[in-house]
């Protein structure tokens, strides 16, 4: 049972990817109903601190650490497909049980939260040990992109329609009673995710390559930091987890107790910004394939961080609607971003990876991520307590006899602070990544370039088929046109050849 394959068929590996795209959109469905928003406002029903949501956002990344056991676990027991089928649904086994802390409540419920997200977290970082690796030696490299765009674009539809259920579900609850939402919204992560194991079962696996000798784990485990390229690849990783978990983890507070906002309305927000990603995976994976993965993320980081800190101003926008709107354009630019980095990214460690030597390669990147991603929410959560009752302006003033006026340039107060120091980290983001070298190099203008010609010959063929299916009904509006013409010829006098030559020149 779960056992790898000596080869795979072409039609299995075609089996394969179609089942490896569903899990992904029902395991996506499960993450959209137990984390992110729901996750973050259940907690700020509990009574959770800035500090708290630091620690549930850091969870998943100091779970990571747990990779470095599981790569030597797979190196012995070389089930990778078992491994990580088992573990996933361990999981989501916590996920289910987790229904039951909205009845009851009070500290002792925060506590098991927290509890409750080591278990997920832990069981998903080594189950995705295995999957990693699985995957690694299982999809050709001239199709990762291809692959992880179709893969991620399900993902992302399913995660959006489950958010926005999950939202309305807490907002037409009851008055003060919103924990019957979130048991629901919890039970149903659980079953979500045991559709997701089971397709992930169904995907082959290779058998894996003879491995190395025992005593040679260590060092195999120091390889990937040793490695000068792949070394700066994790450098670079390191630094986007710690400049986006700055802010991340804190924009559903921000909206939720600074703006005010419900959370139908800020799962609305998380689903334009998923619904732009999508829109776009498609451009961005065949970007990644044609030109280079280094090139997509030169031009979607700056992208990204320009968003973060033009979040700063949104409370400078006068009016409720012009906040709110503004707010929409930047979650749908920022989707768009980031869907190309979370693409980039994860095809640039594959890429790079040497190929048999994955498992170790990627439990790197995960031991990376988990070190920066584990600091990173945890320190913004400290600097959010620290600056509740903080505020930073500039102020122009303007005097003259009689008369003065001040006008305040900007204002940073509470959670804005962090979005200006995520910009500011972005920039030697920017920085690390140039050092990487993935081949051949692609500036970001033929970047820009390609995108807008693939967006717009995907606009061109969705018109072109939208023509083609009004083309009857358009011929018909042609066909009455000519008659209405037909019908005022008639009625006219007849007229002289003279008299159309002078029409012709006073109509010239």
């Amino acid at each position: 049972m779960l056992r790898p394959v000596p080869h795979v068929s072409a039609e299995q590996l075609a089996s394969g990817e179609r089942a490896l795209v569903q899990d992904l959109a029902w395991a996506s469905l499960c993450g959209a109903f137990s984390g992110g928003v729901i996750l973050v406002a259940f907690a700020l029903t509990l009574g959770a601190t800035p500090l708290q949501i630091g620690l549930l956002a850091a969870i998943p990344f100091l779970a990571q650490a747990s990779q470095l056991p599981a790569t030597l676990l797979i190196e012995r027991v070389r089930l990778r497909r078992r491994i990580g089928v088992l573990s996933v649904t361990a999981a989501r086994l916590v996920i289910l049980a987790t229904a039951v802390l909205p009845f009851i409540g009070g500290g002792f419920a925060l506590t098991a939260l927290i509890g409750a997200q080591v278990l997920i977290a832990t069981f998903n970082a080594v189950g995705g040990c295995a999957i990693n690796s699985w995957l690694h030696q299982l999809i050709p490299h001239e199709r990762l992109g291809h692959f992880f765009s179709r893969r991620l674009f399900f993902g992302t539809a399913l995660a959006c329609v489950g958010t926005l259920i999950a939202g309305r579900m807490v907002d037409a609850a009851p008055r003060g009673q919103p924990m019957y939402a979130y048991a629901a919204a919890f039970a149903l992560a659980g079953l979500a995710g045991f559709v997701s194991s089971w397709h992930l079962g169904r995907a082959p696996e290779p058998a894996m390559s003879a491995g190395a000798p025992a005593g040679r784990a260590l060092e195999r485990l120091r390889q990937p930091f040793t490695h000068p390229n792949f070394r700066r690849l994790l450098i670079f990783l390191a630094a986007w987890t710690i400049a986006s978990n700055f802010t991340a983890p804190f924009l559903t507070v921000y909206l939720i107790e600074q703006l005010g906002y419900p959370v139908g309305t800020v799962t609305s927000l998380w689903v334009t910004s998923q619904v732009s990603n999508a829109l776009t995976l498609y451009l961005w994976g065949r970007l990644s394939d044609r030109l280079s993965n280094k090139g997509v993320l030169a031009v979607a980081l700056p992208v990204h961080f320009a968003c973060v800190l033009a979040l700063v101003f949104v409370d400078a926008v006068s009016g409720a609607r012009g906040q709110l709107g503004l707010l929409y354009v930047l979650h749908f630019v920022m989707g768009i971003a980031t869907g190309g980095i979370a693409l980039a990214t994860g095809n640039l460690g594959l890429k790079l990876a040497p190929q048999g030597e994955g498992t170790v390669y990627l439990a790197a990147i995960g031991l990376a991520s988990a070190v920066a991603g584990g600091i990173a929410p945890v320190l913004a959560g400290a600097l959010a307590q620290a600056f509740q009752t903080s505020e930073l302006s500039a102020v122009v003033r303007w005097q003259s006899p009689g008369h003065w006026k001040e006008m305040a340039i900007f204002s940073f107060a509470h959670w804005e602070f962090l979005f200006a120091i995520s910009a500011l980290l972005g920039l030697y983001v920017i920085h690390a990544l140039y050092r990487i070298e993935e081949g051949r190099e692609v500036s970001e203008r033929q970047v820009v370039q390609a995108f807008v010609f693939e967006a717009r010959r995907s606009l061109n063929s969705l018109s072109s088929a939208a023509f083609e299916g009004l083309f009857p009904f358009e011929r018909l509006n042609e066909r009455r046109k000519w008659w209405r013409s037909e019908r005022r010829r008639l009625r006219e006098p007849p007229r002289w050849p003279e008299q159309r030559i002078l029409d012709r020149r006073r109509s010239a």
